[in-house]
C-alpha cells in the first residue's frame, strides 16, 4: 500500500486533504503554520484549471493570475487554491476541495516573514509533489528548485489579482526521480535575475 507524507517547510495555511500523512513544520522562530483539513475551493467550485505544461523558457514571464478559490490542478490529482482570508492563506486538495476550501476561510492563515518562501513537500511512493508560497516586495519572475544538487528545475507560479504581495508555487516531480534524499532548495529570482528569496531544507525522511 502507497502512503502519502506531507512535510511543512517555512509557514504555511497547509494542511494534507483526507487527514492521512504526517506533517512537520519547520518555522525559523515564527508561530507554527495552521493545520487542518485541506482542500480549498469557494462557494462556487469553478471547474478545475489545468496548470498548463510549459517549457522552461516560457516559465519565466511570473505567476499565472487565478480568481480566489479557482482550483488548479498541479499534478498527482491535487488541486491548489489560494483564499483572500488571512495572510499567506492557500490550500492543496486531493479530495473534497469545496468543502475544505470553506473550512480554510476560518483561517487566519500563517504570514511568513517579508521576503522569503515557505515549503511543503507531499510525498507517496515515488512520486513527489513540491508546494509552498512566496511573500517578497518585488514579484518572482520564476522559482526554481533545486534537488539533492541536481539541475534547477523551474515550478509554476500562481497569485491573486491586484497586489496582494504573496503568492504560491508548485512542481510535480517525475516518478522514482524526485524525492529528495538529502535537500532541496528552493529560489525566487527577480525579472533581473536577482535573487529574491531563498530556502533549503532537510525532509525528515531522508535516508530512509
Amino acid at each position: 500500500m502507497r502512503t502519502k507524507r506531507l512535510v511543512l517547510v517555512g509557514i504555511a495555511a497547509l494542511a494534507l486533504a483526507g487527514g492521512s500523512g504526517t506533517a512537520l513544520a519547520v518555522n525559523g522562530g515564527e508561530p507554527p503554520a495552521a493545520a487542518g483539513e485541506t482542500a480549498g475551493g469557494g462557494a462556487r467550485e469553478a471547474a478545475a484549471v489545468r496548470a498548463p505544461d510549459l517549457p522552461a523558457a516560457s516559465l519565466t514571464a511570473g505567476p499565472r493570475v487565478v480568481r480566489p478559490y479557482q482550483p488548479v490542478e498541479i499534478g498527482q490529482g491535487a488541486k491548489m487554491g489560494l483564499l483572500p482570508e488571512g495572510r499567506q492563506n492557500y490550500v492543496v486538495a486531493w479530495e473534497d476541495y469545496a468543502e475544505s476550501v470553506e473550512r480554510a476561510k476560518g483561517y487566519a492563515g500563517d504570514s511568513i516573514r517579508p521576503d522569503s518562501l515557505s515549503g511543503g513537500l507531499h510525498t507517496e511512493g515515488d512520486d513527489a509533489l513540491y508546494t509552498g508560497a512566496f511573500r517578497t516586495e518585488t514579484v518572482p519572475a520564476r522559482i526554481t528548485l533545486r534537488i539533492d544538487g541536481g539541475a534547477e528545475v523551474e515550478a509554476g507560479m500562481l497569485r491573486l489579482p491586484g497586489d496582494p504581495g504573496w503568492g504560491t508555487y508548485y512542481y510535480d516531480a517525475a516518478a522514482g526521480a524526485g524525492v529528495p534524499r538529502e535537500s532541496v532548495t528552493i529560489t525566487a529570482y527577480g525579472p533581473d535575475g536577482s535573487v529574491l528569496a531563498d530556502l533549503t531544507f532537510q525532509p525528515f525522511f531522508a535516508g530512509r
